[in-house]
């Protein structure tokens, strides 16, 4: 029997496990990779303590820290989350835990673009992650679908990495950033050129991406890229455990501000739950706040 398994090894679900080390908790933390979407971000200037630096270098802080505490990531996935009495279980695609808590720190994945040619040539040209596959496009055109502080990011960061030329293909009427610093440190680039009001309708190519249609003001236009970058949002992963928890309109966990959920013993924290601000440092503050509510619930439960 575990205190708390812990969902998730992004911000929320590392700070939890630090946590967890530091209260002498038995725990799990089980995730199918370290860092989450912390790992896709450019530049991080508002991390407190950090100045500027990448979310790569800020995840190999957190897994420094977590070695203070030898703690390790669980590599699996969890495909169920059942109550049982008093307890829960929590099943994965090797195993299966028995715990009296449990912490959803599962995070989101990229909303994949729904028009023809998106999938076929998914890894050939079009990608979710500009920190990633940014440098395989270094010389070359490319687009981004998207106009939130997401699209952004990924421009800043292919500004970084050699890119001939970046358009913004924005759905709205302008552009919808909230990270006013970002916006204009993209914008003002001689490389970029944002198209508001562009509609994605399908991309070309080859065996390889060679062009992205769109419509704007009911006329469809035609840009020669080699490369697609997709970013229009994020949907909660929650598939494993929305059959117990309340869920919003939105896919996330309804929370208190104790970051518990609906159910008693169970608690979310990051950008799975309904906290307003998907952020790296929000996130880290939420997983803390779950730990400690879950400690609270494990002392007065006995």
């Amino acid at each position: 029997m575990y205190d708390v398994i812990i969902i998730g090894a992004g911000a929320a679900g590392i700070t939890a496990a630090i946590y967890a080390a530091r209260a002498n908790l038995k725990f799990e933390i089980i995730s199918k990779d370290v860092g989450g979407l912390t790992l896709w971000s450019s530049d991080i200037e508002n991390y407190t303590g950090y100045h500027n630096l990448n979310g790569i270098t800020l995840i190999e802080k957190f897994k420094e820290h977590m070695a203070d505490y030898n703690i390790k990531v669980k590599e699996d996935a969890v495909k169920k989350v059942e109550k049982k009495d008093n307890k829960f279980l929590v099943k994965t695609e090797k195993e299966e835990f028995e715990t009296k808590t449990v912490i959803v720190c599962s995070g989101s994945s990229p909303r994949k673009l729904n028009v023809p040619g998106a999938d076929k040539y998914e890894g050939k040209g079009l990608a979710y992650c500009a920190t990633c596959d940014g440098p395989l496009f270094a010389g070359r055109d490319v687009a981004i679908v998207g106009g939130g502080d997401a699209a952004l990011d990924a421009g800043n960061t292919l500004l970084n990495m050699g890119i001939n030329k970046i358009y913004i293909l924005n759905i709205n009427p302008e552009l919808t950033g909230t990270d006013k610093a970002l916006m204009e440190k993209v914008t003002k680039s001689e490389k970029v050129e944002v198209i508001n009001n562009a509609s994605t309708k399908e991309i070309t190519g080859d065996d390889f991406v060679k062009g992205i249609k769109y419509e704007q003001e009911g006329e469809e236009k035609t840009l020669d890229v080699q490369g697609v970058f997709v970013e229009i949002g994020h949907v909660r992963n929650v598939d494993f455990i929305k059959d117990l928890v309340k869920i919003n309109e939105k896919n996330e966990i309804i929370v208190d501000k104790e970051m518990a959920t609906s159910v008693k013993g169970i608690f979310a924290a990051g950008d799975v739950n309904d906290i307003p601000g998907k952020q790296t440092i929000i996130g880290a503050g939420d997983g803390a706040k779950a730990l400690l509510s879950a400690f609270r619930y494990i002392s007065k439960r006995g």
